[in-house]
């Protein structure tokens, strides 16, 4: 049957090979006595063992052939997947700091309305001065808060005017400060970390002169080096 024939040719496969030096020396005591026949079968048997060699040493560069593109291919997926997931950590930071600008932004609008009431209050009374008290005690910690995630003010009045971080609402002569430098903060800035979430609005200087004044934006300038931490004026 076929799986006899299979099991005969393994079984033939796996017998000790005759050396071939063994081989050789018998070839040549058989042409040497004139037995053809026998030197006739002994060359058979080189030349089966020629083939043998051949055929293992086919299987064996198969093998090399193999793994090496087996590796290749592993090389290649695990590339893959390394890109794979600096995408995916990349992404996901981008999408953590979109989410940490749009909530402070919104802590800002606080920010703005502990501002106008603190400008608003005169304590005159015990009473007021007890209710001003705590209301500082509270926009303190509010601003604690806020520093303690990064948030911190964009510097503005003496700053040379810069487009990334204010926004300038008009120009003014002023004799104190040379063109170019904020003159007045009207609405606060502030950053996340290393990037503006909301842009100073200013009035920055013509300097000294009989300029007329102008809201058109100021010529930009050097950017400030560092940000101003959020204070309590």
């Amino acid at each position: 049957t076929n799986n006899e024939t299979e099991e005969t040719r393994n079984g033939e496969d796996k017998k000790p090979l005759p050396s071939l030096v063994v081989l050789i020396e018998a070839y040549k005591k058989a042409f040497l006595n004139g037995n053809e026949t026998t030197a006739s079968q002994i060359e058979e048997r080189i030349l089966s063992l020629a083939n043998k060699k051949n055929k293992l040493i086919q299987k064996v560069s198969s093998l090399s052939a193999d793994k090496v593109s087996g590796k290749e291919q592993y090389l290649r997926l695990q590339a893959d997947f390394d890109n794979f997931r600096k995408r995916c950590d990349k992404e996901r930071i981008s999408i953590r700091s979109d989410a940490q600008q749009e909530f402070t932004k919104k802590l800002l609008l606080m920010v703005d309305s502990f501002e106008r009431v603190k400008q608003q209050i005169e304590a005159a009374t015990e009473k007021e001065k007890k209710i001003d008290a705590s209301y500082q005690s509270i926009y303190k910690q509010f601003v604690e808060t806020l520093r303690s995630h990064h948030v911190s003010v964009v510097p503005t009045v003496g700053k040379p005017f810069n487009p990334l971080l204010h926004e300038a609402i008009a120009r003014e002569e002023s004799e104190v400060f040379k063109e170019g430098i904020i003159i007045k903060e009207t609405r606060r800035g502030f950053m996340l970390r290393d990037k503006v979430v909301r842009p100073a609005l200013v009035k920055v200087s013509l300097g000294p002169g009989n300029k007329k004044s102008s809201a058109a934006p100021a010529k930009p300038l050097e950017q400030p080096s560092t940000a101003a931490r959020i204070d309590e004026r």
